[in-house]
């Protein structure tokens, strides 16, 4: 069992223990015999490399599998000597790469293995008692049970992140308020929606990138404008709202996204092709839609196709339209598996 050694750090022992002895079981590696600097360097090294082709290629094929054995060498560390003044470096990079494999286990759709994951990062990051890093964790946590149609537990997991909100970040503040947004979304609450997309906007209006960890970068205005975005879709669609409000930001989010993102633009874009399906023009709407299905036919995300799949479901009901039924029909053929 690895110990608690921080009772007196920031109250975050307080939250919740520490109990993952053996999670990832590090057989047959290349496990040094003492870790040292050099070692800390690789994990981070490894998390950052790993984020870059999730965010260009998805996280399925050999993304998948390089980010496993990255996570079970870097966990491996924590069951070896080290000095105990590395400690807090230590647990803090291997938190920071179970972020970045959950992420790319939630995006093939492991989603098991994605929850164990991101809950060994968040154990890691309290034992470093790292806020941010436990925040971030939080923030995917809740992203992840709303993907997966449980819009109550990603409200709960969001708020465990704004815990002690006061030690976040301005932009991490306003992740989380968006991942409470969403959540709201989900369940159709339009009050709710709207002031988590209030809050989110406001603490975004307060960001200072050079604040920020450099794994934070991520989350600029396109990022901020799809992330609400999402929201504001499920309203329109499940309770009636504007459409509009969300079509700006996901234009916002297509414009913006550059090619280090091209999931991210990608999703975006689809769900403007979605919104305009649903509630606006049908031909405009395919026109975006073959533009989206050109990008994600290059990633290996089933996030990304699924929402490929909700478009064509949408596209199905404009019969009479045919570009909406040339669109249904390539998405069809793209995405079947």
């Amino acid at each position: 069992m690895i110990r608690r050694s921080f009772l007196h750090i920031g109250g975050l022992a307080a939250i919740a223990p520490l109990n993952f002895t053996d999670v990832f079981a590090p057989a047959e590696l290349s496990l040094p015999t003492n870790v040292n600097p050099s070692h800390v360097d690789q994990v981070l090294a490894a998390a950052t490399a790993i984020s870059g082709m999730d965010n260009e290629l998805g996280g399925g094929g050999v993304v998948r599998d390089v980010a496993a054995r990255a996570m079970q060498w870097s966990a491996g560390l924590l069951q070896t000597r080290f000095p105990e003044h590395m400690r807090t470096d230590l647990f803090a990079a291997v938190s920071r790469l179970g972020i970045v494999v959950g992420a790319s286990a939630f995006d093939s759709y492991h989603h098991d293995e994605a929850t164990k994951t991101f809950r060994f990062a968040a154990d890691c990051a309290e034992e470093a008692g790292d806020w941010h890093l436990r925040a971030k964790t939080y923030s995917f946590l809740a992203r992840q049970a709303v993907w997966i149609g449980a819009p109550d537990d990603g409200l709960t997991y969001a708020e465990k992140g704004l815990v002690r909100s006061d030690r976040l970040t301005a932009t991490e503040q306003a992740m989380l308020h968006t991942a409470r947004a969403r959540a709201f979304g989900k369940m159709g609450n339009v009050r709710d929606t709207m002031a988590a997309v209030g809050a989110a906007d406001e603490a975004f209006t307060r960001a200072r990138p050079t604040e920020e960890s450099p794994w934070m970068a991520y989350y600029d205005e396109a990022q901020h404008n799809g992330d609400t975005a999402h929201a504001l879709f499920d309203l329109a669609i499940l309770a009636g709202q504007d459409p509009g409000r969300a079509a700006r930001r996901f234009n916002t989010a297509v414009n913006g996204h550059t090619d280090a993102y091209k999931r991210s633009r990608a999703i975006s874009r689809t769900k403007l092709a979605s919104l305009l399906m649903a509630k606006g023009d049908p031909r405009q709407a395919a026109a975006l839609g073959h533009d989206a299905l050109n990008e994600v036919g290059r990633l290996t995300s089933r996030r990304a196709a699924d929402d490929l799949r909700q478009l064509g479901r949408f596209a199905s009901k404009h019969r009479t339209v045919q570009e909406a039924s040339a669109l249904r029909d390539r998405i069809a053929a793209t995405v079947s598996a």
